[in-house]
């Protein structure tokens, strides 16, 4: 099993508040995603790598009346976080496991498998594609989003941030994992045994909010993993964050995403 260390990104409750800001700038992309997916009140849905279960509470609620949704992490601070939100929020039709994405969840329950931002982080993608699909009923439909951070740009260029873009990439290959696997989901769902694979294309930009801040505290979030991987020291770690929040406050500036691969195919 995957262990919470193996990740790049922090975890636990520091983690879960960056995680926030991460599901208010994709909510809209990611929402109308599941809806051309199909995914319609009745259907029972599995969330896997759920985080702090942003997307889960929306999944829940699309799916009723009548469904219901597993949302699987492998994170426990989290998990406990999501639960209680959950249960803040009414969802009784949710529930949260603690789940390793490269173990099924139950054999051909689910109608729908979605997950977000979980691919990039393993050393063994296809196995966790393999996985999610003998969680699938036949005929049932993945869901798959994940990066591309080739695609990660500022405008203006900001030194600050092409160091951050390079220490993140450098940090997911010293995991094993790949930050700009987004142009090979097709070919890994094809190669899991998927059919009938669409792929589209999301990023989100701006001038101000969320979608600015994202950039330094994503950067705050791996700082410990960049200094254990000897990638950087905490001094010049300290001055690339600060010239982050600089720049995600300068009027006029734009952040963005990286680029964001979305996949939808079925097990057939």
């Amino acid at each position: 099993m995957a262990s919470v260390s193996h990740y790049a990104i922090r975890g636990g409750v520091p983690g879960r508040e960056r995680l926030r800001v991460v599901s208010r700038v994709m909510r809209p992309s990611t929402n109308a995603l599941l809806l051309r997916a199909g995914l319609v009140p009745g259907m029972i849905c599995l969330d896997a790598g759920c985080g702090g279960g942003d997307v889960a509470f929306d999944m829940a609620r699309l799916v009723l009346p009548g469904g219901r949704v597993v949302a699987g992490d492998i994170d426990e601070a989290k998990l406990e976080l999501a639960r209680a939100e959950a249960a803040e929020q009414g969802l009784d039709n949710l529930e949260f496991r603690r789940a390793d994405a490269l173990t099924a969840q139950s054999a051909a329950l689910f109608d729908l498998v979605h997950a977000r931002f979980l691919l990039s982080h393993l050393a063994d993608p296809l196995a966790a594609l393999k996985s999610m699909r003998s969680a699938l009923k036949p005929g049932g439909t993945i869901v798959v989003e994940d990066v591309d951070f080739t695609g990660h740009f500022t405008y203006p260029g900001d030194p600050a941030f092409e160091r951050y873009r390079d220490l993140y990439r450098a940090v997911a290959r010293r995991k094993g994992a790949d930050a700009d696997i987004g142009p090979r989901l097709p070919a890994l769902v094809a190669d899991a045994g998927f059919t009938d694979i669409v792929l589209t294309i999301a990023q989100h930009a701006g001038t101000e909010g969320d979608v600015k801040l994202l950039t330094p505290l994503t950067m705050e979030n791996i700082a410990d993993t960049v200094v254990r991987e000897g990638l950087a020291d905490r001094e010049e770690l300290d001055r690339v964050i600060a010239d982050l929040y600089a720049f995600a406050r300068t009027p006029g500036t734009i952040g963005s995403t990286p680029r964001v691969f979305e996949v939808i195919a079925r097990n057939p």
